[in-house]
């Protein structure tokens, strides 16, 4: 392919961040099909929008939130009681960092 946009490298570390364990047919059919998308991108990009309305939608979207109210907080026998492991006070979690 003539205008190539990703690299190599560029494919690698997709792969990396994806998990993707592609065999070398695999990865060229995801690079050609990745550039296809990007070029349809760049087409999109040239298009002139100034001066375009905003995009009609088909329902009106409004967020439902109900009022913010100020209730009394739980107390500390409350909250614990929701914890799956409590001890001398407090929430028990896995150790997540070795020193």
């Amino acid at each position: 392919m003539a205008n190539e946009t990703i690299s190599d490298a560029d494919m690698e570390h997709l792969k990396l961040l994806a998990r993707l364990a592609l065999t070398p047919e695999e990865t060229a059919a995801a690079r050609e099909d990745l550039n296809s998308i990007f070029r349809h991108f760049e087409t999109l990009q040239a298009l002139d929008t100034a001066g375009l309305p905003e995009l009609t939608r088909p329902i009106d979207l409004v967020n439902v939130l109900r009022p913010d109210e100020p209730q009394a907080p739980l107390s500390q026998a409350e909250a614990l009681s929701l914890g799956v492991s409590v001890a001398n006070g407090f929430y028990r979690v896995p150790k997540v960092i070795d020193q």
